[in-house]
């Protein structure tokens, strides 16, 4: 008896899917091909970004290879090129390298284009930050204080992650400018912050020997 009423109930399912398919069919045939549509399309722009990729690296590396063989000028143009076309993980690195090169040849281009990189909040704040810090490094041995002060300030808060080379540069940059309260003052944060690297400590020890300042501790 149980056999007939569960043929019973698989004659009436066939026929509620028969009137559901005559129904909507057109629409079940569209969101299938919609589907595929959406699969291939994914897998192609994802073979297309990892062709892109390789082809970016191939081309960094080719530039890299020109940096290091002395031919500057080529270097950058072909950093140039990679920072404008280049895959988007390329493209941050690309400006790096451009400005780097560009600081050998000419220090207050290179500043101003890791300067550009700093204000650039589309690459995140820890690249800005050291994009920050590359210039610092730069112009720490000519820009003003008030200068460097501005660029390099923002980033000795305990939370960024360039903090102990932006107080060094800072504090260098007192010392060479003969303001003893602003090269206190860094001396002290970098003597009584218990993560300072001991490579900056040291420098910051024969600093404060040659400035006759006592930092507290």
């Amino acid at each position: 008896m149980s056999d007939i009423f569960q043929e019973v109930d698989e004659e009436v399912r066939r026929e509620k899917l028969k009137q559901l398919w005559e129904r909507h069919s057109n629409l079940i045939v569209a969101l299938a091909l919609l589907v595929v549509l959406a699969v291939g399309g994914w897998r192609g722009y994802d073979w297309w970004e990892n062709k892109k990729a390789a082809e970016s690296g191939a081309a960094f590396e080719a530039a890299l290879n020109l940096a290091e063989s002395g031919k500057q000028e080529e270097a950058r143009a072909a950093f140039s090129r990679l920072a404008q076309d280049g895959s988007s993980g390329y493209r941050a690195l690309a400006r790096f390298r451009e400005a780097a090169e560009l600081a050998k040849v000419d220090p207050a281009a290179g500043a101003t284009a890791y300067n550009a990189l700093a204000s650039d909040s589309g690459i995140g704040r820890t690249l800005q930050d050291l994009a920050a810090v590359r210039g610092g490094l730069i112009l720490v041995d000519t820009a003003p204080l008030a200068e460097l002060t501005a660029r390099l300030e923002p980033l000795t808060a305990a939370d960024r992650p360039f903090r102990h080379t932006a107080r060094e540069l800072l504090a260098l940059a007192a010392w060479r400018t003969g303001d003893k309260a602003a090269a206190k003052r860094w001396f002290d944060l970098i003597a009584t912050d218990a993560e300072t690297p001991a490579g900056t400590r040291q420098r910051m020890d024969v600093l404060m020997t040659l400035s006759g300042e006592k930092a507290r501790t």
